[in-house]
């Protein structure tokens, strides 16, 4: 189920149900709406719920379609009595899911723009150089890259395609712990702006999260791990058992959190300023918006630094191409200047 999709499902179930509506005929409404694979999903809960099912346990049994988090909050919605408030809860949760991602993409579309418009120049290059002749014999290899015509074409978008494919898994490697990559994860935040920003939008992650679990009614230990899941990091994840047994020992928030070592000291500080001027869920709640705006922040600075990335490798591929004529020219004249 998709970010927006999510939204939007979270939304108008919350406002049916404080709207009096009926469960099922919420169902109704919402296996109309969205793609097939959505509306088919729908058209499963309605026939559950009809069954005497619970809307979580219904969920539970399509777990590659509904988000963790949903399926978690409902559970405890249902339990609480407070499921309207859930869904809308969650619904504020996915909007700012979707806004970081939407001011992130629209950062980087520009960037993006400029890298194709630069291997299409490059290719037309590539292409011009193998159709055109030059007193009677090939083109000059202005680029230097032994790339010509069509079939030069081709080997350099496959050079490019294989580029891209080692960076892609990379990061696929990364996000699925392979090898246990992810153990890294604290020489990662130690690159300067990069390091930082992809921290702060993890933390923000986390404490949305936790905020929303905690201020729905689930316990701290569940909510920890459920907080330490939506981070999708295993080096997150791996603190949630240490965070569990400090908890039972009958520690406060701060430190459980503290026990999992995986956090920063600046924000294990400012949840514990903020433990001390209110409830738990008051006191995530106040770090998570702060760490929100901290987010959309860092999700610039990622942007910009791509931005600044991609107009040094075309300013690089310029003036490369410019020395590269200007030597070819000066060789031209210091031919014709010797003596035959």
């Amino acid at each position: 189920m998709k970010l927006k999709s999510a939204r939007d499902f979270c939304r108008r179930f919350g406002i049916g149900m404080r709207a009096g509506a009926d469960l099922l005929r919420l169902l109704d409404s919402e296996s109309k709406n969205g793609p097939p694979n959505q509306r088919e999903a729908m058209q499963f809960l309605r026939q559950e719920a009809s069954q005497g099912a619970t809307l979580a346990d219904a969920m539970n049994q399509r777990p590659k379609f509904f988000p963790p988090l949903l399926r978690s909050m409902t559970n405890v919605g249902e339990a609480t009595g407070s499921l309207e408030r859930t869904m809308l809860q969650l619904a504020e949760y996915y909007q700012q899911q979707v806004t970081l991602r939407g001011n992130f993409q629209r950062a980087i579309a520009w960037p993006g723009i400029q890298f194709v418009i630069g291997v299409g120049v490059i290719s037309l290059v590539i292409y011009i150089m193998g159709v055109m002749s030059s007193g009677g014999g090939e083109m000059a290899d202005v680029l230097g890259l032994g790339l010509r015509g069509g079939s030069g074409v081709l080997k350099f978008w496959g050079m490019l395609l294989l580029f891209l494919g080692m960076i892609a898994a990379v990061i696929i490697g990364f996000q699925k712990n392979v090898g246990g990559v992810q153990n890294a994860v604290p020489l990662l935040y130690k690159i300067p702006v990069v390091g930082p920003s992809l921290q702060t939008i993890t933390l923000s992650r986390f404490t949305w999260t936790f905020s929303l679990a905690l201020e729905t009614g689930l316990d701290p230990i569940s909510s920890i791990r459920l907080a330490l899941d939506a981070t999708d990091s295993d080096f997150y994840r791996s603190g949630g058992g240490d965070a569990e047994l400090a908890i039972r020992e009958g520690a406060t928030l701060t430190e459980a959190l503290k026990a999992t070592a995986v956090f920063p000291e600046e924000f294990l500080t400012q949840v514990e300023v903020a433990e001390l001027s209110g409830t738990d869920a008051e006191s995530i709640g106040h770090v998570a918006r702060d760490y929100d705006e901290r987010a959309k922040t860092a999700m610039r600075m990622i942007a910009g630094l791509a931005t600044g990335t991609v107009w040094l490798i075309v300013a690089g591929f310029i003036i490369f191409f410019i020395i590269r004529i200007v030597m070819m020219i000066a060789g031209v004249y210091q031919e014709a200047l010797e003596p035959i």
